[in-house]
């Protein structure tokens, strides 16, 4: 059971990342950050902070800060709440927004950041794609990284089940299970 670094880069050499297009100068200044630590760092007052982090975001939320400058938080339109309560194990609707709000996700192969780049939403926009290598990604931040079967972020067109237990340790996850379907 578990994956290493060499085993996950062997598969997938590359990582992907998707991002606004105008956020490679704040990417550059305070790395890839999650929507938490964005809402941090741009010291976001608490009630805009509970609404960007509480509720699903059906807009992008752009947040502005006199140091930091501009950035925007994406929508979480593929993600339908009456689906994902529906499918939650062991945990809220709102835990499950919080794990995802504390993350930062990337593709694992290209295809599926083409499908995303390409999606109603976000085919006539600019982003930025970052390609990052998988071996020295993972074996800098292998106890950081989780891993999860499926697009957590969405429950189109099924929900799949998902909760506390989604994200897996790289050392943990059950990958040689998982590679017939695509880890």
């Amino acid at each position: 059971m578990g994956v290493t670094p060499s085993e996950l880069a062997e598969l997938y050499p590359s990582l992907y990342h998707m991002a606004e297009g105008d956020s490679w100068a704040g990417i550059q200044r305070h790395g890839l950050l999650s929507t938490e630590a964005l809402l941090d760092l741009f010291e976001v007052p608490p009630e805009r902070r509970h609404s960007t982090l509480a509720g699903q975001r059906t807009g992008s939320v752009v947040i502005e800060h006199p140091v930091h400058g501009r950035a925007v938080i994406r929508d979480q339109k593929p993600l339908i709440r009456s689906k994902l309560e529906g499918c939650l194990q062991e945990c809220t609707f709102d835990q499950w927004l919080k794990m995802l709000n504390s993350r930062v996700f990337f593709w694992l192969c290209e295809e599926r950041l083409q499908t995303l780049m390409c999606a109603r939403e976000y085919c006539a926009k600019t982003h930025v794609v970052l390609v990052l290598d998988t071996l020295r990604l993972a074996n800098d931040l292998q106890e950081s990284i989780t891993l999860a079967p499926m697009n957590t972020g969405n429950t189109r067109p099924y929900a799949h089940p998902r909760g506390l237990g989604t994200f897996s340790r790289m050392a943990d996850y059950p990958f040689t299970q998982r590679l017939h379907r695509g880890l």
